[in-house]
């Protein structure tokens, strides 16, 4: 791949900084970040072990404070940042610009595409006030399932973003459908299953490979028996497998307008039963260990 001067395959600005992602992969990123004269930031510690930073300065003069020491940092200078306990301060003396290499994603807690996105996820989720936080609990246990059959970074990833947006398409679905408290009609059934394509839809742009096609088949079931093109098996992608099953435990467990909340030990039994079927019985697996884990059954 070769990019030209000025061009990222994403974007963000602000009035003290802009960053463009410049190349992503195996969950490592490499962006160009320049931040205004007179400004003051920091590095954090990273809530994951061993992850490093590494920023290398290409221009501007910055100072930071290491260890109760003021050092200067000018062009072609880098420092990096792995294992730090508390977060280490700089301030700009000129506009700054810096290459800044990390071996996790970060990208998409700035992007703006990402951001708007979740506010209509949470526009969705004000339509039904029994779904509030759902998206956010089905991301939690994704990731966890994920972590446990221990996916490679780049597929956490995409599987984080996904099922945080997975039922995005519902902005389409009228609220009353949403919320009936009833038996849906054969026909606002059929409005319902739009959902995953029309999520797809709407993240198609994305620069994340794979998302749209992931939230299109999170409703697929292994047996064909899902939608909206009743894959079977091995065709729908792990990750949506893995979404399916924390998507229908939380269903299961949260107050709903149709159905009261089910006992966990309860809904497990249920996610059991119909694993084969239904849901990825490895999934499924890991999952019962992480509740165990956990103390929940």
């Amino acid at each position: 791949m070769i990019g030209r001067k000025g061009t990222y395959i994403d974007q963000v600005f602000s009035d003290e900084f802009n960053i463009g992602l410049l190349a992503r992969g195996n969950g490592s990123e490499v962006m160009i970040q320049t931040i205004t004269k007179d400004n003051l930031f920091y590095v954090y510690p990273s809530d994951t072990p061993d992850v490093m930073e590494f920023f290398y300065i290409l221009k501007g003069e910055m100072i930071c404070e290491l260890n109760g020491e003021k050092v200067k940092l000018g062009p072609h200078d880098y420092y990096t940042a792995k294992n730090i306990t508390e977060p280490i301060h700089f301030t700009t003396l000129t506009e700054v610009v810096y290459l800044w290499v990390i071996t996790e994603p970060t990208f998409y807690q700035l992007s703006e595409s990402i951001t708007n996105l979740k506010s209509i996820v949470s526009e969705v989720e004000k339509k039904d006030r029994y779904t509030f936080n759902h998206s956010e609990r089905v991301s939690e246990y994704s990731v966890k399932i994920a972590k446990k059959l221990m996916l490679p970074k780049e597929k956490l990833e995409n599987l984080y973003i996904s099922s945080l947006l997975h039922d995005i398409g519902k902005i389409n679905t009228p609220g009353e459908i949403l919320s009936k408290p009833g038996k849906l009609s054969d026909e606002e059934y059929d409005i319902i299953k739009l959902h995953p394509t029309d999520g797809a839809n709407m993240v198609k742009d994305l620069y994340y490979e794979d998302i749209a096609q992931i939230i299109e088949q999170h409703h697929e079931r292994l047996n064909g028996s899902g939608y909206p093109y009743g894959l079977k098996g091995e065709d729908i992608r792990l990750e949506a497998r893995i979404i399916a099953v924390s998507d229908s435990f939380d269903a299961m467990t949260q107050n709903r307008v149709y159905h009261k909340a089910i006992d966990v030990q309860f809904a497990v039994e249920e996610l059991q039963r119909l694993a084969g079927p239904y849901y990825d019985k490895t999934v499924v697996e890991a999952f019962v260990n992480i509740l165990k884990e956990e103390g929940r059954i």
